[in-house]
């Protein structure tokens, strides 16, 4: 559904991304190699990257490399403390990256007067912290998947991930020639490949990473490799998503590019055989399930199925499955295995700095209010006789999709800043483990939040998986069930957010919950739930109202939306309450949907989250 929403945005993103840009080039004085003060933060400017023609195969593979070799540098050198910021991220005319260091070193921030060294040169970053790794690990332009293996290994061994390339002032040539030594090949020393295929890597990194416990299998990094060179252009040109890749450096996380599907032969190598992805995918997920206490610790995947470059019937990619589903399967499957995504998906899929971020000091609990039934009784929805008032319609968007980390840290400044924001009720649905990544944007958020801006969980609670994945019989996994296991994961996050509400319940592929999946999400979800599958269109669990989840209301303009709810609301009367989900909306759209419902139709009530989840309750308990 994700992936749905989002793949008109795409494709104009990639027409725009094979051109360049008129922006002036942002020049910063290189000189020579400067020292880094005590406590200062170096800068790497490089937006210059976002000039390149995407159709220039020497500007692809520099940019490529640029961004792997410094992701990579940044995920060991920010590990312990942050000390090298990335400027790369450009978003709808905002440059993103600069935008949060701005927020952030403000007079008596976080950030406020520490010393910042400003460079523009990757291979110079790794001359001023050159005693900081040990070396470099080479990988093989041949072998795609090498540029995974690669990730994993820097992040393993503290080595700097270099693609292989001879030419002439390429990253590799230059790390060279002075003096970097290779501690770890992925490819021949005379550029000949090491591995025969795909899965011949694979099974190299599972044996010789994942099995013998050298990763960290409370992370993962789903990304895809460098495979994307062959089509740069099928989507926004930051998504081959390397800056991505320094927070799962930092945590010494196993990085892979799989295909979900196990009817096909996976897009990106027709030499393999069907399913095979698959099989190596789920052998990997079984590992890490078992190293994580049998599941008791759930593995955060940061990714998304690259539908555009693999794996789906897009375009050309050549595949079976559409995007949609191939984003369902892969949930499905990483739920088996008490898994999640933190869902980097096109078109704000791209993020930088994570493992500058991570650091960043958060407040022990961030607090939100509920709405009481006397507040409700104030404003006539509960009349005097005690009963619901049955002559109005009660309307709740959810504001979505805050299910990745990328998407929050794009979008806050052109969706929550914007200055329409506050003058209607919105229920902004973030998945609270977000906070691991991008904590200064969560932060934010909660300390800006007006009396009318109220926080959710996005899909599916503290990640996104499929909760019917967790409940036995597991027919992937065959694993014992892991409901208790995702109730004692989210509980932490849910309360430290001041969170009582999953807004939305992507059930996707998987089975809906049953009654003892309804009480799990109660434990830590207790004022409301909005799965796909439900039994009935509403019931009450434990005390907590189970909401079977509407149709989008999403549409491009305030006048079509209006339409969607107003038509719902006139065919659909066997329930008062009416819930639609509306993606990267910014808030001025939502104050011209609810100006115009009043116009039209008095007789729906736009509520907040709190008022809609708290009447629907009360509803429930009068009815039964």
């Amino acid at each position: 559904m994700k992936a749905g929403n989002i793949i008109l945005g795409a494709l104009l993103a990639a027409v725009l991304a094979s051109t360049c840009s008129c922006r002036p080039e942002y020049t910063i004085p290189t000189g020579e190699l400067p020292d880094v003060p005590e406590g200062g933060v170096v800068w790497l400017d490089l937006t210059r990257l976002n000039k390149y023609n995407l159709k220039d195969t020497t500007d692809v593979k520099n940019l490529w490399d640029a961004i792997h070799m410094t992701a990579t540098l940044q995920g060991i050198i920010n590990r312990e403390e942050p000390c090298l910021y990335l400027n790369y991220i450009e978003s709808e005319g905002h440059r993103t990256d600069e935008y949060w260091w701005d927020k952030f070193s403000a007079p008596g921030e976080w950030l406020s007067g520490r010393p910042v060294v400003r460079i523009v040169d990757p291979v110079k970053a790794c001359d001023m912290f050159r005693d900081r790794f040990n070396g470099l690990v080479v990988y093989d332009p041949k072998v795609p998947a090498t540029s995974c293996l690669a990730s994993t290994v820097a992040g393993v061994e503290d080595l700097v991930a270099v693609r292989y390339d001879p030419t002439p002032g390429s990253i590799y040539t230059r790390m060279i020639s002075r003096g970097y030594k290779v501690k770890i090949w992925l490819v021949n020393k005379d550029g000949s490949s090491k591995f025969s295929s795909k899965a011949e890597a694979y099974r190299w990194a599972l044996d010789n990473y994942l099995k013998r416990g050298k990763c960290c299998t409370e992370f993962a990094g789903y990304y895809v490799d460098q495979f994307w060179m062959k089509n740069p252009t099928a989507t926004i040109s930051n998504h081959h998503l390397l800056s991505n890749h320094d927070f799962f450096v930092s945590k010494k996380a196993f990085f892979f590019d799989l295909s979900p599907w196990s009817d096909e032969v996976a897009t990106d190598n027709p030499e393999g055989s069907v399913g095979e992805d698959a099989r190596l995918m789920k052998e990997m997920l079984l590992e890490i399930y078992r190293r994580n206490g049998n599941g008791d610790v759930f593995c955060h995947i940061g990714g998304f199925p690259a539908w555009a470059n693999k794996y789906t019937n897009h375009q050309q990619v050549g595949g079976a499955h559409t995007p949609v589903q191939t984003e369902w399967k892969f949930a499905e499957i990483i739920g088996e295995y008490n898994a999640y995504k933190d869902a980097d998906a096109i078109v704000y899929g791209a993020m930088a700095n994570a493992s500058f971020w991570q650091h960043y000091p958060l407040q022990d609990k961030y607090p939100q209010k509920w709405t009481t039934r006397d507040q409700l009784k104030a404003k006539g929805y509960i009349k005097a006789d005690g009963s619901v008032d049955l002559s109005r319609r009660y309307v709740l968007l959810y504001v979505g999709d805050y299910d990745a980390a990328s998407w929050i840290y794009q979008t806050t400044p052109s969706i929550f800043d914007d200055p329409q924001r506050g003058k209607v009720p919105m229920m902004w649905s973030v998945s609270p483990i977000l906070c691991r990544r991008a904590p200064m944007a969560m932060h934010y958020m909660w300390t800006h939040a007006t009396e009318n801006d109220y926080f959710a969980a996005a899909d599916n609670g503290a990640g996104y998986l499929n909760p019917g994945s967790l409940q036995s019989p597991r027919k992937i996994s065959n694993l014992p069930d892991g409901m208790e296991q995702w109730v004692a994961h989210c509980k932490p996050w849910y309360e430290k957010w001041g969170i009582t509400v999953t807004g939305f319940i992507i059930d996707g592929n998987a089975k809906g919950m049953n009654d003892e999946g309804f009480k799990a999400y109660s434990e830590f979800s207790p004022n409301g739930i909005v799965p796909q599958k439900v039994p009935s269109l509403a019931l009450l669990s434990n005390g907590m109202p189970v909401v079977r989840s509407g149709g989008s209301a999403g549409a491009e303009t305030p006048a079509e939306a209006i339409k969607i709810i107003k038509n719902a609301c006139k065919s659909h009367t066997e329930l008062p309450f009416y819930w639609f989900r509306a993606v990267l909306k910014k808030p001025s759209w939502y104050v011209s949907v609810k100006e115009g419902l009043e116009e039209q139709s008095p007789e729906i009530a736009w509520m907040s989250g709190p008022e809609w989840f708290e009447l629907m309750k009360y509803y429930l308990e009068q009815k039964n």
